[in-house]
């Protein structure tokens, strides 16, 4: 079962990475890039700063950076316990992709930092403003699926690569999320 899981998965990569071409890599190593979300976390410092004010944007600001580490450092557990090669380096497929990026990156990709970091944020941040601004979740959705399509997109994760990071990102949003309310409620020097 376990080989069939693999094979479909191999199968879907090839898929969506087929789907690209040369007129849209820009683009997406654009997309895929940590220096192309830098807008983004701009915003979500001042929409922080501006609802919630400094004190509860430093505890915010400290929440995420803890958040972004516990993920990292979860998907490097992972890469080097499980040891499933990148489709880049995976022999069997790599002369049927796409390698859209100049290298390919560290020999094992399960599961995928970027795709963990993008959704843990945007967990973090929908549940943090849902009441502010109610479209801003789904905005925040779409760019986190953008994000992580864009690994698959440039050659250096499998589908299932991003489905895992996806889920561990929503979970630590979710944790860090609540983390942070409950050191909220706690702590009365954020609230004075």
């Amino acid at each position: 079962m376990f080989e069939e899981l693999i094979k479909y998965d191999k199968e879907l990569f090839l898929f969506l990475n087929g789907l690209g071409s040369e007129s849209w890599d820009g683009f997406w190593m654009f997309i895929t890039n940590k220096w192309g979300s830098i807008p983004l976390y701009l915003l979500l410092l001042i929409l922080s700063f501006r609802y919630f004010g400094w004190k509860m944007t430093l505890l915010i600001m400290l929440s995420v950076a803890l958040m972004i580490t516990a993920t990292d450092q979860l998907a490097n557990l992972f890469k080097g316990s499980f040891e499933r090669l990148r489709p880049c380096h995976d022999d069997e497929i790599l002369h049927q992709m796409r390698l859209v990026k100049s290298y390919c990156g560290g020999k094992f990709g399960y599961f995928s930092a970027h795709a963990a970091n993008a959704f843990a944020a945007a967990t973090f941040f929908a549940l943090l403003l849902k009441e502010k601004m109610q479209w801003f979740p789904l905005f925040l959705l779409f760019w986190a699926l953008t994000v992580a399509y864009s690994r698959i997109y440039i050659g250096v994760h499998f589908p299932l690569d991003i489905v895992t990071g996806m889920s561990f990102g929503m979970l630590l949003g979710w944790g860090f999320f609540k983390l942070k309310s409950v050191i909220e409620r706690k702590a009365d020097w954020f609230s004075s």
